[in-house]
């Protein structure tokens, strides 16, 4: 759900606008066009702002992704049956990552969802993928008790983000809301969203407010010494921590056991979904290229779809690739074949005509470090 290649809306005049839009300009940030909306890519440099998340406290605006909510009876059961994982399973304060897949097990794309009441749920998808998701789970809702909301527009969302995120943001966050929950409160009597998820490998929550609501709020994380940092930190982030991107590392012709997204893919609970036959086929069969993490053994920056050879044949794709501010090497995640997928292989991306060594590496390349 980050910055994706292929996804650049060129016309100006069409592109949407957050309701943090005028907050962004007024900080200087670098606006640049994707998926449809104008984004601050940057503030005062994608490396100062990577750091600052990694180091203390980042935040995002990321109100570009969907947000739907689903309310009904059956709104757990719809959920479950447009869904690879079995969100059934979860009680109210609680969510999970999933993928929604069509018939051939292909990935239409890969959501959150969180249970915020028996009869009300939210999910959020990419923003490249918004008003196709929500067309989908449209033509999909029929035949269940349960009613689609679209909350896109009327909400905002920021993503806080770093070992600080939690202490800056003050209050009792930590205390209610453990990792991948979430809560809902009052904030200057409006309501307020909270979940303990990301997109950055560090500690922090997500909020989605309403949007007339949303500047106050980022001001007020802004004079909490907040930093605000744009798309392209949030890639490096992202990619730092192996998290898939969208239209990058997944899409409608991948299935989730390429991606290493078997662990939300519930087969043994008896219920059917979207894409179930054909994922069962697929976990039967094996699969025929695997997504590996790659980190560079010499100078150079792997990017999308630079070719991966082995013994001097391409074998495979990157699929992400960037520069690591954090481990100063570049790195990417790439499909090779399942018997070249082995840790420590060595191979060669092509940046460009020149040979870039690389070699596989355990995955995320980050981990946070455990504070005492």
């Amino acid at each position: 759900m980050g910055v994706g290649n292929g996804e650049m809306a060129l016309n100006a005049e069409t592109l949407l606008h957050t309701p943090l839009h005028a907050e962004h300009v007024a900080l200087g940030a670098r606006m640049v066009p994707f998926a449809g909306w104008e984004m601050p890519v940057q503030y005062t440099g994608v490396i100062d702002e990577h750091k600052a998340v990694r180091g203390a406290a980042g935040m995002f605006d990321v109100s570009h992704m969907g947000r739907f909510e689903v309310h009904g009876a059956e709104a757990g059961r719809f959920l479950r049956h447009v869904c690879t994982w079995d969100m059934t399973r979860l009680e109210p304060g609680e969510g999970h990552y999933a993928a929604s897949c069509d018939d051939a097990g292909g990935i239409l794309d890969d959501v959150y969802v969180f249970c915020l009441h028996p009869e009300r749920w939210l999910v959020v998808v990419n923003a490249s993928n918004a008003p196709r998701m929500w067309r989908w789970l449209e033509s999909q809702v029929s035949g269940f008790d349960a009613e689609l909301v679209n909350t896109h527009k009327s909400t905002a969302m920021i993503a806080v983000q770093g070992p600080d995120a939690i202490s800056r943001l003050g209050g009792d966050f930590a205390t209610f809301i453990k990792p991948r929950r979430c809560a809902e409160a009052d904030w200057r009597g409006r309501r307020l969203f909270a979940s303990r998820t990301g997109y950055t490998g560090e500690d922090g929550l997500e909020f989605v407010i309403e949007a007339d609501a949303a500047p106050d709020f980022w001001r007020e994380l802004l004079d909490a010494g907040i930093t605000p940092c744009g798309l392209g930190a949030r890639d490096t982030l992202r990619l730092e921590a192996a998290l898939l991107l969208y239209g990058n590392d997944m899409d409608e012709e991948t299935n989730p056991y390429e991606v290493g997204l078997d662990w939300v893919v519930t087969l043994d609970d008896g219920a059917d979904f979207i894409g179930k036959a054909a994922l069962q086929r697929i976990q039967a069969a094996g699969v025929d290229r695997k997504l590996v993490c790659l980190r560079a053994e010499g100078r150079g920056v792997m990017r999308h779809e630079h070719p991966i050879m082995h013994d001097g044949s391409a074998v495979g794709v990157v699929a992400s690739g960037t520069f690591s501010p954090t481990l100063n090497v570049s790195i990417g995640m790439g499909f090779v074949p399942p018997s070249l997928a082995g840790e420590g292989t060595e191979f060669e991306v092509d940046v460009r005509g020149r040979s870039l060594p690389v070699k596989i590496v355990p995955r995320p390349f980050y981990k946070r470090p455990k504070r005492g």
